[in-house]
């Protein structure tokens, strides 16, 4: 028997259970967003100034939808993380599957179940065919708690399991970073959460993030 489970559904406690998902505490195995961090030019903070400027003004009027986050803050990061130009490409709505099979004993009838994840990668940015950031973009009142679990499972689906996987989930006035490696138990662990409601324009370390995880593989 099969059954299909779309990602945006899965939880915490399910990738715990079914892929024996643990969060590590250890400060030094996510290290990547604190440590030894690219500066930024003042031009490119100049920049990042009018895209928090822009996101806050259009939010005036209503919720910011998805493709609209997109379009006002993550297509401007992407521009100025260098993630549009060689050797990185963009790819969007790329299909991932995960399956896990259960054995299930029921009153001495053996069956076997096999559980198919199924969903959609907003952006996913490669290099020479390695997956380099996973990158989820929900509308703006959608909280980043549900859509860690989501970007969780993408990640567990990189085929290249013998490199780190990093991710940005966002909804565009807050943002928190991933990173997974995959082993026998596979570990991940979350970067602060930075939010565009601070005084200070925390877009600035996102954007340093962004180009620390464009240096890792490159």
């Amino acid at each position: 028997m099969i059954q299909v489970i779309q990602a945006q559904n899965v939880t915490l406690a399910y990738l715990k259970e079914k892929f024996a998902l643990y969060k590590s505490e250890d400060e030094q195995f996510f290290t990547e967003w604190f440590d030894y961090i690219p500066k930024i030019s003042e031009l490119e903070k100049q920049s990042l100034d009018r895209v928090k400027n822009n996101y806050l003004n259009v939010l005036e009027n209503a919720p910011l939808l998805e493709e609209a986050v997109k379009l006002v803050v993550l297509s401007p990061l992407l521009d100025l993380a260098g993630f549009y130009r060689h050797p990185f490409y963009i790819a969007t709505e790329e299909s991932v599957e995960i399956s896990e099979k259960i054995i299930i004993d029921n009153e001495g009838n053996t069956e076997e179940t096999k559980e198919i994840i199924k969903g959609k990668i907003d952006v996913l940015v490669l290099q020479n065919q390695l997956w380099l950031l996973i990158i989820e973009s929900k509308r703006s009142s959608f909280s980043l708690a549900k859509a860690i679990p989501q970007a969780l499972t993408y990640m567990l689906a990189n085929p290249h399991p013998e490199n780190p996987a990093y991710s940005l989930v966002m909804n565009g006035e807050d943002f928190q970073f991933m990173k997974l490696i995959k082993q026998d138990n596979p570990m991940y662990a979350l970067s602060d959460r930075f939010t565009l409601y601070r005084r200070e324009n925390e877009l600035y370390k996102v954007l340093n993030i962004l180009k620390k995880i464009g240096q890792v593989l490159s």
